[in-house]
């Protein structure tokens, strides 16, 4: 399975540009709600993208948690994700179902509270009544 289809790479990029005409305006940047969940089913590894990067479009940036209970905010190369393979050797796949509810910096509170990403209601919704990532 592609990691990212043409309308997720699409869109992933137009956050990225979004992003960037922000920062080079001085405006405060947006708090994009996730495009993409990837996972690997036998390693506990969880990625949550907004964006890609204009200038190296193979760089993403978004919510990474490897399974170690430290998820964070950061980037991560599309092309070393898709080399990547858990204890089983099998790949980090595209959550089919995944259909974000919440801005990234909510999913990141909610995170950083269980240790975990989590697609929990009652951990989002709390997460977002206090404020998502500030």
């Amino acid at each position: 399975m592609k990691l990212l289809t043409k309308s997720i790479h699409a869109q992933l990029l137009r956050n990225g540009r979004l992003r960037q005409a922000r920062q080079e305006s001085g405006r405060a940047e947006d708090d994009f709600i996730p495009v993409v969940k990837l996972f690997t089913p036998d390693a506990q590894c969880t990625w949550l993208l907004t964006e890609l990067d204009p200038e190296d479009p193979d760089i993403a940036f978004g919510l990474c948690d490897l399974g170690m209970g430290c998820p964070e905010l950061g980037a991560v190369r599309i092309s070393e994700l898709e080399s990547v393979r858990g204890r089983l050797g099998l790949p980090v796949e595209r959550d089919l179902s995944f259909s974000a509810s919440h801005a990234i910096s909510v999913y990141a509170r909610a995170a950083w509270n269980a240790a975990a990403i989590t697609e929990d209601d009652a951990a989002l919704t709390q997460a977002a009544a206090r404020g998502g990532a500030s």
